[in-house]
């Protein structure tokens, strides 16, 4: 199921640890809701770098976040964040690169510098952080 141009439902809930554990990561309706806004936003993306998008990891079910290691808060387990990579920039141009522009993100993380982590508001209504950080063995910090 198309959620944007470029980015499918299939896409943004794909886990191979969900497959690999037999774990189900089928999102309702208010999920699917989220994913359709954070595909658009990814469309943004797409469209500033000029590049097709890696998805790394978006939904993830509250089982398959506990199994990734990440908080049960995360933005991940209501469909408002995606793991991304682009082929030819590093993690640090993509973030250098989405700061240019006006995009409406929520949090901009470089996680050990091996992707980016961009997510959208947790609701409609709400105003976007513009939270721009690094997350690494060193811990977590604001991005320079």
């Amino acid at each position: 199921m198309k959620l944007s141009p470029n980015f499918t439902l299939e896409e943004l809930t794909h886990s191979e640890i969900a497959e690999r554990l037999n774990l189900d990561n089928t999102p309702n309706e208010d999920v699917k809701a989220n994913l359709v806004r954070l595909a658009k936003m990814l469309e943004e993306v797409r469209r500033v770098l000029g590049r097709p998008i890696m998805i790394n990891s978006a939904y993830r079910s509250i089982k398959v976040n506990e199994q990734v290691g990440s908080k049960p808060t995360s933005q991940h387990c209501i469909g408002c964040a995606a793991d991304i990579k682009v082929p030819g920039l590093t993690p640090n141009d993509i973030v250098k690169e989405i700061l240019k522009t006006n995009i409406e993100y929520d949090q901009l993380i470089r996680e050990f510098d091996s992707w980016v982590h961009i997510s959208i508001p947790n609701k409609f209504a709400d105003k976007p952080r513009k939270q721009v950080l690094i997350i690494d063995k060193n811990g977590t910090r604001p991005f320079n």
